[in-house]
């Protein structure tokens, strides 16, 4: 897959009116967050670790996005939504309840624990689970399927797309404050902003429909 923006590192705005402090200050807390847990188990970080790595691959050419530690950190802050679904227990709990659930499913069907499957297994297992089809009793009447789409899916993509590394991918500024942006309609683009590698991208396109 080409580059779609060559050469672009959303942290060279750090000094520029594009960011202020407070905007500064909370992209170098992401940045410094420990790649160690702080409030999950070891066990349980590592099979989070292998649950993002099958929901959020990542390419290895680049720093992966530690999205395990965005969400360890967010745990150990305690930051929550406001809302609960029902039949799910407070954030922390829901994910200590749900990363367990699964190891013990793994345990189930390969007598293993989920980081040490093969990355089949591994998908087969999160099928079922986003399916419903899982009821150990871990689970402890925590809905698998509602665990799987509103804390599992919602929080690994999130904690993905919250990280500098992943806006210079694909092109995003990040926050606006304080100069904002200006050219806001379809395939405008301010002058400060990514210029996309457009002609890679349509090469790719075209060799794709070849091969199709």
């Amino acid at each position: 897959m080409p580059d779609r923006y060559p050469g672009y590192d959303v942290l060279a705005k750090r000094h520029t009116p594009s960011w202020n402090e407070k905007t500064r200050q909370v992209i170098d807390e992401r940045l410094a967050v420990s790649r160690e847990p702080r409030f999950l188990t070891k066990a349980e970080f590592e099979t989070l670790e292998a649950i993002a790595a099958r929901i959020v691959p990542q390419p290895s050419t680049r720093p992966p996005v530690p999205v395990a530690a965005l969400i360890d950190d967010k745990l150990l802050r305690d930051r929550q939504d406001g809302y609960r679904f029902p039949g799910m227990p407070r954030e922390r709990e829901a994910w200590q309840r749900g990363l367990a659930a699964i190891d013990a499913e793994a345990q189930a069907s390969h007598h293993r624990p989920f980081h040490e499957l093969a990355a089949d297994q591994q998908d087969a297992l999160l099928r079922r689970i986003e399916v419903g089809e899982s009821h150990d009793s871990a689970w402890d009447e925590m809905p698998a399927k509602t665990f799987f789409k509103h804390r599992l899916l919602s929080d690994i993509v999130m904690a993905y797309w919250s990280h500098p590394t992943a806006w210079s991918e694909i092109g995003w500024g990040g926050p606006a404050s304080p100069r904002g942006y200006v050219r806001l309609g379809y395939d405008a683009r301010d002058p400060w902003e990514a210029a996309e590698n457009r002609g890679d991208m349509e090469a790719a396109r075209a060799r794709n429909r070849r091969v199709g």
